[in-house]
This record gives C-alpha cells, sequence and structure tokens, in this order.
C-alpha cells in the first residue's frame, strides 16, 4: 500500500513516502532491497522515538533533453503528425540549425530559440499542441472523405491571413549572432564570420555591406573527387535536395 506519513514535530512537520507490506507474496522467500522504500506499520497518534536527523540538500532536475525515440514517442501521444512525417520532422530542425545533436540528444540553438520566441508571440494558435493534433485528425477526416477539404482550409487560413497580416507589421527584424573566425577577408582584410542565412550558415566579411565577400560552408566527406582531387562535399539543391559534388565546382 502506498503510503504517506505526516510527523508532527513542535513547530515542524516531517513527510516520509513509502509503501507498507500488506500481504508479503513473493518477499516470504526473497529478500527486499536494502534501498526500497518501504516504511513500518504505523497508527495515527503514535509516539515517535527520534534517533537523528540527516541534513541532506536536493536540487529538482529538469526533464531530459530529447532523444530522437523519446521525441517520436511525444510526438505520438500528442497526436502530432504521423509516421511518415517524424523523420522529416527530426531531419528539418537539424538541418535548419534549430537544434544541434549531442551525445544523441536534441540541444537548441540560438536560432532555435528565438524562432521559438517569435512564434509563440505571434502565432501562438500555430504553435499550440492542440491545435496542430485538431488540424491531423481534420485532414484525415478528409482523406477519407468525412470531410470537405475547401472548409477546413477555409476555417484555416481566413483567421491567419489576419494574424499574418498583423504579424508582418510588428515583427522586428531579429539579429542572428556572429561568430568569428581564425581567417581574414581575402578582399579587404576584416575579420571572416560565421553567419546564418536562410539556408543555413555561411562565412562571411565582417565588413559586410562595404564588403561582399562571402563562401558556403563546404560539409566534406573525407572523399577525393576522382576527376581532380577535390574535397567531395554535400550540397543542396534549390528545393532542399542533398546531392554530392566537388568542392571545386565549376
Amino acid at each position: 500500500d502506498s503510503t504517506r506519513v505526516l510527523i508532527n514535530a513542535g513547530d515542524y512537520v516531517f513527510a516520509a513516502n513509502g509503501s507498507v507490506i500488506s500481504f508479503p507474496g513473493y518477499y516470504a522467500v526473497m529478500s527486499r532491497d536494502e534501498k526500497d522504500t518501504t516504511l513500518p506499520t504505523l497508527t495515527a497518534g503514535e509516539i515517535l522515538q527520534l534517533h537523528n536527523i540527516t541534513p541532506e540538500q536536493h536540487f529538482t532536475e529538469p526533464p531530459p533533453r530529447f532523444t530522437e525515440a523519446s521525441l517520436i514517442k511525444e510526438l505520438e501521444e500528442k497526436g502530432i503528425g504521423r509516421p511518415s512525417t517524424y523523420v522529416p520532422i527530426i531531419s528539418t530542425i537539424v538541418d535548419r540549425k534549430y537544434v544541434t545533436v549531442e551525445q544523441r540528444r536534441f540541444m537548441p540553438l540560438e536560432l532555435g530559440k528565438k524562432i521559438n520566441e517569435v512564434m509563440k508571440l505571434h502565432f501562438p494558435r500555430i504553435v499550440d499542441i492542440g491545435f496542430t493534433a485538431e488540424i491531423e485528425t481534420e485532414l484525415d477526416r478528409v482523406e477519407e472523405g468525412e470531410q470537405e477539404w475547401v472548409g477546413v482550409i477555409r476555417d484555416f487560413y481566413e483567421p491567419f491571413k489576419t494574424t499574418l497580416a498583423e504579424a508582418e507589421k510588428t515583427i522586428e527584424a531579429v539579429e542572428w549572432p556572429v561568430e568569428e573566425i581564425d581567417e581574414f577577408c581575402p578582399d579587404c582584410g576584416k575579420q571572416l564570420v560565421i553567419k546564418t542565412g536562410r539556408f543555413g550558415q555561411f562565412i562571411s566579411c565582417s565588413n559586410y555591406p562595404e564588403c561582399k565577400y562571402s563562401r558556403p560552408i563546404f560539409d566534406k566527406l573525407g572523399i577525393a573527387c576522382p576527376d581532380d582531387g577535390g574535397d567531395i562535399i554535400r550540397r543542396r539543391t534549390k528545393r532542399g535536395r542533398i546531392f554530392y559534388g566537388c568542392s571545386n565546382f565549376p
């Protein structure tokens, strides 16, 4: 039986949470773990004897960071997405530098934090978990022929159009943080920095817009090009699809 005991001692109240064995079961032949939380059988009003006090400080631990598996489990429990969309969701938040993966756990990056702040402030209904799950359910009904898609889209878009127009007037430009690298601009000699743009991170001159020098950050695979010996790198098309090419292109 799960038990909570409150012990009055002058101006103080001590609490003990644990369990009381009402039926021994297999404990009749098997000893209990010394670290278990079994309490002795107590009765209301019973006088207890103080043996000692051990002062210890405990801090509340934050919930663990999501792993790929625990994030998918959370999406399933909240009714967000479908099995076919779980992988694109995860690849999107990583590819767009919203999060990074450290020891198989997702860690939020500055870009992800800022976008989250903007979305919660200006589009609270869109990022609401209940709203997302509701839309998923309505789209399922459309697929099954139980609901007309035009009505679903109209009910969503009409209020969204108003919210979007208002947001375009009030959202202020966000200055993304830049990271200096140990290299100088070949055109003007100023410090080079890593910036974040629409298609991810790139290297730019800190003297922009006076100096327009910039170059992409190559995702090298450690493989030599069979034609000229350059690095084979991971690239993206304008539609976001990944392909592999030589770093010396064109």
